[in-house]
């Protein structure tokens, strides 16, 4: 039995945050039901590369999941919403403040319905604050939350992240929220409102730069420990044009790197201050002189938490990455995928593909009460697809 098995989501959200968050909880074996609006939809099914006629990435995020199309702005469809929430777990959303309100199916009239019901909304700012109603990506959340502030080069506006922190994280945060709120409520017997900020979300993974911040002292852009300011902790260019990523911080790692390389280990090498430009410099002339795979070599030999800079084209048949089942295989109508992988998906899942629009509108319905003549009607007045 799989550890959500009998969980039933229905799930309102599109693009990445809760589409990410709800196909954690499908892995996982929870009945997770996906409302798209009458118009687009969600946008990464059309979002380039295609499998079939399908987003690579709508294909990865929403596997496992099941599709009704449903339009909340018609007069029938909030009343259709209405009549669906008594038969779920957990309603998740990802509209900005006062939206589902207007609708009339605001998070206090949906939990009246049923007192059992977590409620989720993900939003990037939270449902309160005085920046609660703006809108936003996940660039701006880094930048609000100060990590991008953090960040290097020194001089000139910070580098652009290669990934959505975000918006993944503030997923994941609802993930542990739900699952703690389920847990409450085998207790408690109420369901709840979670509110979860993309904010406020990322605020954590700063924790080291932002510990000198609460302890009274400045935080230097792109120099402290972690963010470049150690020389035996950043990124160096290799001979053949590639890269590797240093990280021998405790003494047993750097003292054994400059051993095998024949430089003396000296205790300030782990202290910030101007010297480090020197030792930069130093480090920089010593892994030019090799080939990125020459020193994947190396640290084979001697373990100095020394790995190469991988391209995003070697992952798929990079052995750990295998082994640990980063990827797994998904059969579609367009047939067989990879797909990315969670630390949670379970090595047996065999998931269903991801839907297509509206695909258990019917079905959806009918396990809500509907009888068939409701649901034709809905459909023939386009409430529903």
């Amino acid at each position: 039995m799989a550890a959500l098995e009998g969980v039933r989501v229905l799930d309102l959200t599109r693009l990445l945050p809760g589409p990410l968050a709800t196909v954690v909880l499908a892995d996982l074996g929870a009945t997770v039901d996906k409302v798209e609006d009458a118009g687009a939809g969600d946008y990464t099914r059309l979002t380039p590369p295609m499998h079939g006629d399908t987003g690579v990435m709508f294909h990865t995020l929403n596997r496992g999941k099941r599709a009704m199309v449903l339009d909340l702005k018609h007069p029938e469809g909030a009343q259709t919403l209405k009549r669906l929430v008594p038969h779920y777990d957990v309603v998740f959303e990802q509209f900005r403040p006062g939206v589902l309100d207007r609708l009339g199916v605001s998070h206090q009239a949906l939990r009246a319905l049923n007192p059992r019901l977590i409620v989720c909304a993900l939003t990037g700012y939270g449902q309160t604050g005085p920046l609660a109603k703006r809108a936003g990506h996940d660039l701006n959340y880094l930048a609000r939350s100060g990590l991008l502030g953090a960040m290097g080069p020194k001089e000139g506006p910070p580098a652009t992240p290669s990934f959505q922190l975000a918006d993944v994280s503030g997923g994941l945060w609802c993930v542990i929220a739900i699952l703690a709120a389920l847990r409450e409520r085998e207790r408690m017997g109420e369901g709840k409102l979670i509110d979860i900020g993309m904010v406020e979300s990322v605020v954590p993974f700063a924790t080291p730069v932002l510990s000198k911040l609460l302890g009274g002292e400045p935080v230097a852009r792109g120099d402290e420990m972690l963010t470049g300011g150690l020389a035996i902790y950043r990124t160096y260019a290799t001979k053949d044009g590639g890269a590797v990523a240093f990280g021998g911080l405790e003494p047993k790692f750097f003292q054994a790197f400059f051993a095998a390389v024949g430089l003396p280990a000296r205790a300030e090498v782990v202290l910030p201050g101007p010297h480090q430009a020197a030792i930069q410099q130093e480090l920089t002339a010593l892994f030019a002189s090799r080939t990125r795979d020459e020193w994947a070599a190396f640290n084979e030999e001697h373990d100095v938490c020394l790995e190469p800079v991988l391209r995003p084209d070697e992952l798929l048949a990079d052995a750990q990455l295998m082994a640990r089942r980063a990827f797994i295989q998904v059969e579609t109508p367009s047939g067989p995928m990879t797909q990315l992988g969670t630390p949670v998906t379970p090595p047996d899942l065999q998931p269903s593909p991801a839907p297509s629009p509206g695909q258990h509108t019917s079905d959806i319905l009918r396990e809500a009460g509907f009888s068939d003549a409701e649901i034709e009607a809905l459909k023939s007045s386009r409430a529903v697809r």
